[in-house]
């Protein structure tokens, strides 16, 4: 059987690759979705002048047009939404309806920039020279690279795309190499927009091969970038070095505490929803949970007990839990931290073993590591899997220490009763978002996303937040 080949989309054409690459079902390996193109840097290159070439008419066209564009996607995609889901967990291993959850968010997100296209602002403000004013106003940035991970694939490229197109840029899309199916998907649906040709640009590839001529490519104007935090400094130093407009978002090592007062019940759910849910392969996930002396032993007695329950499988079997990490490599370096934490002298309480399934796939038992300390690499590097690791500590200050003590700062979370605690917590926190009483993985669309020291560099993602990357400020002097 011959598989289907998917092309790039270069100035409104469907454009073979250098090579196809095939994109394989982390549930079942014999599985193949289909062969997608690998560009090379001459494509890359054809795709960023296609984005230059439509740049002038589109950052000055009628907003309305614009916003109708957006508007289509996100419509498209909302109905299409259960096949687009399916296609999620069978290209990266999400469970059917967490697949389908991210794709109600991706046209949630289109629909929502729909609305930003009519809703730019301004200001004009008194000038302090008698009969001049002045104009504060946005303009878009130009052409933006867009470098997108694999454990989101239809909703980071979403998150990007749109609100670039909403504030006037023209987009060169780079997804990850790892699940090209989705962010193919989404590319087949811009096309039919309505958008001109060159608007928006997909080059599928290996991001050793086409990553830096796109982020050095002197025709592109700003770079935003998911991944991981050693190629996230890389691009930094080469976009400073191009003088060119940058954000990342690079990982974490994020915190749960909870304190002795805590609702056990709810605790535990939470724990167990952001550390092993999505196979543990989401940024916000929580894998320290850090736990007071007087709640330790029933804590570890409940999230094992809840453990115990969660069903590993086919990404779309009902009835799944969570389904297999996205790769072969991927459930190597998961099993491999195992080894390192008990290595150091972590207690494995359950799982942390490949699992063996009806179909070949990634499959792996949620890991539970006790007696951990903050120096141990379990506590100190993200591993991106389904494996957590418990910090006993004696009380609230010490709790709140133990957090901040990380060199990311993406997301952390409390579970607690004390109203007091909470608002501590809140404040003190070294994190870009806080969570109370909930899991630490589950934001919203349209409020600000990023973290803090390692975690995040440059300005925040979506939301209104978002115009503060895709857009630039011009000051305006008029004399009367």
């Amino acid at each position: 059987m011959v598989n289907r080949k998917y092309d790039n989309l270069i100035s409104g054409q469907w454009v073979a690759g250098v090579k196809y690459a095939p994109n394989i079902n982390p549930s079942n390996i014999n599985d193949v979705i289909g062969d997608y193109a690998q560009a090379d840097a001459v494509q890359l290159d054809l795709a960023v002048q296609a984005a230059q070439a439509a740049f002038p008419a589109w950052s000055t066209g009628n907003i309305q047009a614009r916003a109708d564009a957006l508007d289509k996607i996100g419509t498209e995609i909302l109905s299409r939404r259960e096949e687009l889901g399916t296609l999620l967990a069978r290209e990266e291993g999400k469970t059917r309806p967490e697949g389908i959850g991210e794709a109600t968010r991706s046209g949630n997100i289109f629909k929502f920039f729909a609305g930003e296209c009519l809703r730019l602002t301004g200001e004009i403000v008194p000038s302090v020279r008698s009969g001049v004013s002045v104009e504060i106003t946005r303009e878009p940035v130009g052409v933006v690279g867009l470098i997108t991970p694999w454990n989101f694939p239809i909703a980071i490229p979403a998150w990007k795309i749109a609100p670039a197109l909403a504030y006037g840029n023209c987009v060169v899309l780079k997804p990850a190499d790892l699940v090209p199916g989705c962010a193919w998907a989404l590319a087949e649906i811009i096309a039919r927009s309505g958008i001109p040709a060159g608007v928006f640009n997909l080059v599928m590839g290996r991001g050793s091969v086409i990553g830096d001529p796109l982020v050095n490519h002197p025709g592109v104007n700003a770079i935003s970038f998911t991944g991981s935090q050693s190629v996230g400094g890389r691009i930094a130093q080469q976009c400073v070095l191009n003088l060119k407009k940058v954000q990342l978002e690079m990982g974490g090592k994020n915190p749960q505490v909870i304190l002795d007062d805590a609702n056990l019940t709810q605790a535990v759910e939470l724990c167990v929803q952001s550390a092993f849910f999505s196979s543990g392969q989401r940024c916000t996930a929580s894998s320290r949970l850090i736990v007071t002396d007087g709640i330790y032993a029933k804590f570890i007695e409940g999230v094992t007990a809840r453990m115990a329950g969660i069903k590993v499988g086919d990404a779309l079997e009902a009835g799944i839990d969570i389904g297999p990490v996205s790769s072969l490599s991927q459930l190597e370096q998961d099993l491999s931290y195992v080894d390192i934490g008990q290595a150091e002298g972590a207690i494995l309480v359950t799982g942390g073993e490949r699992l063996m399934r009806a179909t070949d796939g990634f499959y792996m038992a949620p890991a539970l590591l006790t007696d951990t300390t903050a120096d141990m690499r379990i506590n100190r590097e993200e591993v991106f899997g389904p494996v957590a690791s418990i910090i006993r500590v004696k009380d609230y200050e010490a709790a709140l220490a133990e957090a901040n003590n990380t060199p990311f700062g993406l997301s952390a979370g409390i579970a607690t009763t004390s109203l007091k605690h909470a608002t501590h917590f809140k404040r003190h926190s070294q994190a870009g978002m806080v969570m109370v009483n909930l899991p630490t993985a589950g934001v919203d669309y349209h409020v600000p996303f990023g973290g803090r020291k390692g975690s995040s560099y440059g300005s925040r993602e979506q939301g209104r937040y978002a115009q503060e990357f895709f857009t630039t400020v011009k000051t305006t002097y008029i004399a009367s």
